[in-house]
Formats: C-alpha cells, sequence, structure tokens
C-alpha cells in the first residue's frame, strides 16, 4: 500500500469512526441512560421546551420526547432508530399540516398508542383530534405530497418497464429480422440450386 492509498484509508476510517461516534452522542437537551443487558439507550428528552428535534443516537430503544414544544418532525430524521421499543411524544403543539404526515406514517409503523396519545393543536379544524384520524381530506395539499416514496417507486417501475418493453421490441425485431435472413438464405440456395439443376439439365441435353 503506498502513501496515497494509506491516507485514503485513514481519512476513511476517522470519518466512519467520528460518524459512529456522533450518533452515539447523547443530546445536550437530554438524559441518556444505558439500558444495560437490553444493549440500548433510554433517552429522556421530555420537559427540555424542545422546538426541535435533537440528534438521537442510533442506539435509543426508549425515546421520551413528551411536554415540549415540538410542532413537527423532518421527514427522516426519526429512520435511523431501528432499535426503538417506546416512543413517548405528546403534550406537543404539533401542526397537523403536510409537515405532520412523516410523523404519523412512523407512528403508524412503530407505536400504535403513541400514535392514538398525539393530538394536534393547530390548525383549529383538527385541534385536539388525534394523530391517527387525520384523513387525506383534512391533510388538504399533503394528498400531492404523500406520494414522495410511491412517485420514487412509479418511476423506478416505469423505468424497468419501458426497458423491458424496449428489450421485446428489439428481440421481435431481431428475430424477425433473422427470419427474413433466414428466408432470404434459403431462397438464394434455391435459386442456386436452381441455377445448377438448370445448367447440369442443359449439360444432359448436349451430350445427347
Amino acid at each position: 500500500m503506498n502513501k496515497t492509498e494509506f491516507i485514503a484509508v485513514a481519512g476513511f476510517a476517522l470519518s466512519l469512526l467520528f460518524h459512529m461516534t456522533r450518533t452515539e452522542v447523547c443530546p445536550p437537551s437530554c438524559n441518556c441512560k444505558s439500558l444495560g443487558e437490553m444493549k440500548g439507550l433510554h433517552v429522556d428528552c421530555s420537559s427540555r421546551k424542545l422546538t426541535e428535534l435533537p440528534a438521537l443516537p442510533i442506539s435509543t430503544k426508549r425515546l421520551y420526547l413528551h411536554n415540549n414544544s415540538l410542532t413537527s418532525v423532518p421527514p427522516g430524521a426519526l429512520d435511523s432508530l431501528r432499535s426503538l421499543e417506546e416512543v413517548r411524544i405528546f403534550d406537543n403543539p404539533w401542526n397537523c399540516d403536510c409537515h405532520i404526515l412523516y410523523l404519523k406514517l412512523w407512528l403508524e409503523d412503530i407505536s400504535a398508542p403513541s400514535l392514538e396519545n398525539t393530538r394536534c393543536a393547530s390548525p383549529a379544524p383538527v385541534r385536539m383530534k388525534p394523530l391517527r384520524q387525520l384523513t387525506g381530506n383534512e391533510l388538504g395539499v399533503c394528498k400531492r405530497l404523500l406520494p414522495i416514496k410511491c412517485l420514487e417507486f412509479f418511476w423506478r417501475d416505469l423505468i424497468l418497464i419501458a426497458g423491458a418493453i424496449i428489450a421485446l421490441i428489439l428481440v421481435a425485431w431481431a428475430l424477425k429480422f433473422s427470419k427474413k435472413l433466414v428466408c432470404q438464405i434459403n431462397l438464394s440456395l434455391y435459386h442456386s440450386k436452381g441455377r445448377l439443376l438448370g445448367r447440369h439439365t442443359s449439360k444432359n441435353h448436349k451430350v445427347l
């Protein structure tokens, strides 16, 4: 390994170590406790007057965010918490517009009780309504924002389908071309045989 390769590998290792360390650091505004044999963290960020979601350790198993001033959660902000088993986010002034959609979908997968206990603070038509009961009509324009991931899959599938169709067309064209070529070759052979047979017959007539 030369010097350049060593520097590149060392830089990658340091960046990976920094990332792992950063994602395991307890947020300054929270209190983190090890769960021992459960191999995870109890992260208590409740009653801290938080207005934004802090960067959470990926090993978080219990997350308490209740009694804060949170109004929304950025899309993807909680996706790294794959070990999460319990979450409390009630008693926050959640603004149930399009930006609440990510949290609603995430809670549907992670915690049904939290979804039931989480209530909207605004806008007025859905005030105090459980997040679970929100419908597409109430979210309004969110119906157009909902299928962001779906659109990604749609375009991916569309490209795959288009590729498959193009491949089938090319195969069909190739088969048609090959059949035409075979026919032309057979016809050419037939004519060649005919000419040879004609010459052979004419020679026989001359001999006679």
